[in-house]
């Protein structure tokens, strides 16, 4: 057997001197467009940066728990849009750029700091720490736009319109957000809101244009696992939410059951989505690719809204009447959560298959919606509340399974 043979046998390999294994590790390029990684899984770098990320999601939910007013819960929209967009340019650059070497992972830390530190500031956001918190999350975003550069650099220039276009959308959101800074209170949260809305609006035109003649596969299974990833770990806001409650109350009974109902609506939150979205790949030509994405704001952004809206539930478990914005807050966000899941199933492609199916399922989800409101219209006690809006998810998953089962399969197969 010749030495070849027997070193590949053995699998042996020769051995790296340090200084090209550092430049390979720290200074290796990003992957081009067009080098997807198809059989990659989602890693525990990238599940490490979406816990950051909660973190300050947690941070936003806890300034909404205590001032659940109109005010307060479009100041926690426009700052939960804010830390979504910069969730989405991370998770998308990694996804399509990324590698598992040293220059991706210090790239990933260097962020974290960011968001550690943009962290202290959410809370007091619409206050005198929103200036603070706009000058670092310029900082966040021109990291990231970095990021996309490097990108571009080395890109093919058939590929090359599309992250021009990106990253002029990325520096004029900069621009925008530092210009927001040294304003008033009232008209910074207004310059958030344009730059969230704007950026949505944008770069859903971008996405759809550049799928209209894509040039490679984006959708992997490892995409589709992080976004319903996301979901589920902001699922745990409901979880906090509901343990400061009961924490800082009195435990009587009707404390504890409000809680505990409460708590059954985010089981109802996570069984919507992970029988019917999680794990469903969408389809990538045209708007389908852009509307499974950012469908994924509001949708999250209930999640966790209702998890702010916990602590108020069982604050005033003994009111008679639920608080009429907090009432709003949680019937908003189930209804929401309803919604969006009718928006979405239309983009996946196991709908295509089972259209009839799934558009039942859109007229069941869209009148409880409706059901949702009315009850949060109402104002019933807060466990009544609790318990309503419990039912009403219950009822519609029941309506799910049964008809799954007539079409001979359970929820959630293919």
């Amino acid at each position: 057997m010749s030495d070849t043979g027997s070193r590949s046998g053995t699998g042996s390999r020769e051995a790296i001197r340090l200084g090209d294994g550092l430049r390979r590790w720290l200074f290796r390029p990003p992957r081009r467009h067009g080098e997807v990684d198809t059989d990659r899984t989602v890693s525990f770098l990238e599940l490490f940066y979406d816990l950051v990320y909660v973190v300050l999601i947690g941070q936003a939910a806890h300034a909404l728990a205590e001032d659940v007013s109109w005010r307060g819960t479009v100041t926690f929209a426009v700052v939960f849009g804010l830390i979504w967009i910069a969730w989405l340019n991370g998770t998308l650059f990694y996804e399509l750029h990324g590698r598992e070497d040293g220059r991706t992972r210090s790239m990933i830390f260097l962020q974290m700091l960011l968001l550690a530190l943009m962290a202290a500031y959410v809370g007091h956001a619409d206050g005198e720490d929103g200036r603070t918190l706009a000058v670092l999350y310029a900082l966040l975003l021109v990291l990231l736009s970095w990021q996309w550069y490097s990108v571009y650099r080395q890109d093919p220039p058939e590929y090359r319109r599309t992250p021009r276009q990106y990253l002029v959308v990325m520096l004029a959101g900069i621009a925008l957000v530092v210009v927001s800074a040294p304003l008033s209170a009232d008209a910074r949260l207004g310059v958030w809101a344009l730059f969230v809305l704007g950026w949505c609006a944008v770069e859903s035109g971008v996405l759809v244009g550049w799928r209209r003649n894509p040039a490679y596969n984006v959708v992997t299974d490892s995409m589709v696992e992080r976004f319903g990833l996301f979901i589920i770990i902001v699922l745990g806001e409901v979880v906090v939410g509901v343990v400061d409650g009961l924490a800082n109350a009195d435990r009587t009974a009707l404390v504890v059951t409000t809680g505990l109902l409460g708590l059954a609506v985010g089981f109802g939150f996570w069984w919507s989505y992970a029988d019917l979205v999680a794990r469903q790949p969408p389809r990538e030509a045209r708007a389908s690719l852009a509307a499974w994405m950012f469908i994924h704001l509001p949708m999250t952004m209930a999640v966790a809204a209702a998890g702010a809206g916990m602590v108020g539930l069982i604050e005033h478990a003994d009111d008679g009447r639920t608080p009429g914005a907090l009432s709003f807050l949680m019937s908003g966000s189930v209804a929401v959560m309803f919604l969006t899941v009718v928006a979405v199933l239309p983009t996946l492609e196991v709908y295509g298959r089972r259209a009839s199916a799934y558009f039942s399922v859109q007229v069941v989800f869209t009148g409880a919606a409706v059901a949702s409101l009315l009850i949060g219209w109402s104002r019933p006690a807060p466990w009544l509340l609790a318990l309503s809006l419990q039912l009403l998810l219950l009822v519609t998953w029941v309506f799910v399974f049964v008809r799954w089962l007539r079409e001979g399969r359970l929820v959630n197969e293919v």
